[in-house]
């Protein structure tokens, strides 16, 4: 992609890192490759013992800043890698160990954000893929807005840039977060200002064993739940739940959410109350996802196998496409 006429502000990408060898390299590649000159990458690792460190030294030379020291968690690295922030930076964004960023999305952020100068945050769409790298889902987004993500309409964290100001002026990540930090910052930039998507995939998010929604998935509805009561303390958005029947879509949504990542933990028959629970709470909002209910009847009678199989199929059919 050429650059003419083109503005480059600086960019900082922060990469926090935890015992993630097996994929860092790939990680911190696709960060350094991108074609963008004014590129400040920076690697938060909180002190791994698995090859992580000698992967990171072989490319001190080209990062901005790196440290391995124990620290409070994934939003605590985050925040520590902003504080080393070039100071001429105007766009941020943060890369997991496990997850890539494509070709030139880097480019295509900064581009989005000078056509719309009062974007909070820009986002584009993410592929998902396994442990080898192989696409195993498309998650395409569309022109989303406030009231989407407080119905609990998630957005792939590594495909989201914004500005280093709000970032800085909003606190940052609240560690207190654990799970949902990234949709927790995306509800409080959006009551900032615009929020842009771009219709293409600028990353690829990585499923794995050792991944939090995979092997932490039942915890993930406490923070979901914590932010239904986050979104009542807020002036605008308790304005906006002032109408009876769009609260009850934010809190059917927060039981959606909660079942969702039940079920991936495998505790379909708390899946399937939760289903009900946002089933009653607005049917139109539950039944978005009907056939994960239905998985979770199924398992409840010890046919979970056939979740297994569905996904398997659906996920070879991406392998193939790509």
């Amino acid at each position: 992609m050429t650059i003419t006429n083109f503005t480059m502000p600086p960019v900082t990408i922060v990469t926090p890192s935890f015992q993630q060898g097996q994929f860092l390299e790939e990680t911190m590649q696709s960060v350094l490759s991108q074609a963008y000159p004014f590129l400040n990458y920076v690697v938060i690792d909180g002190g791994s013992t698995d090859g992580s460190v000698d992967i990171i030294k072989k490319y001190a030379d080209r990062l901005a800043y790196w440290v391995s020291e124990p620290d409070a968690g994934q939003s605590d690295a985050i925040n520590k890698g902003f504080q080393q922030a070039d100071e001429a930076t105007i766009i941020i964004g943060w890369l997991n160990s496990d997850d890539v960023l494509l070709p030139n999305a880097v480019l295509k952020a900064v581009r989005t954000f000078q056509n719309h100068p009062d974007a909070a945050f820009v986002y584009g769409d993410v592929l998902s893929i396994n442990e080898h790298g192989t696409v195993i889902n498309e998650m395409r987004y569309g022109e989303w807005q406030l009231q989407d993500l407080m119905t609990f309409h998630v957005i792939g964290q590594p495909a989201v840039f914004t500005r280093l100001k709000l970032f800085v002026g909003l606190g940052g990540l609240d560690t207190s977060y654990h799970y949902l930090m990234d949709h927790h910052l995306w509800l409080r930039l959006a009551l900032e200002g615009e929020m842009v998507h771009i219709p293409e995939f600028l990353a690829k998010a990585r499923i794995h064993s050792d991944a939090k929604n995979v092997a932490k998935a039942a915890n993930f509805g406490a923070d979901a739940f914590r932010l239904v009561g986050w979104m009542r303390g807020q002036p605008y958005t308790r304005k906006l739940m002032g109408n009876e029947g769009f609260e009850k879509q934010v809190e059917a949504a927060a039981h959606r959410f909660n079942a969702r990542y039940l079920l991936d933990a495998g505790k379909a028959r708390q899946a399937f109350r939760e289903y009900w629970r946002s089933f009653r709470l607005h049917g139109k909002t539950c039944l978005v996802e009907w056939h994960r209910w239905l998985f979770a009847l199924l398992s409840m009678f010890g046919l979970g196998f056939l979740k297994t199989i569905f996904y398997r199929r659906k996920h070879a059919r991406y392998g193939r496409k790509y």
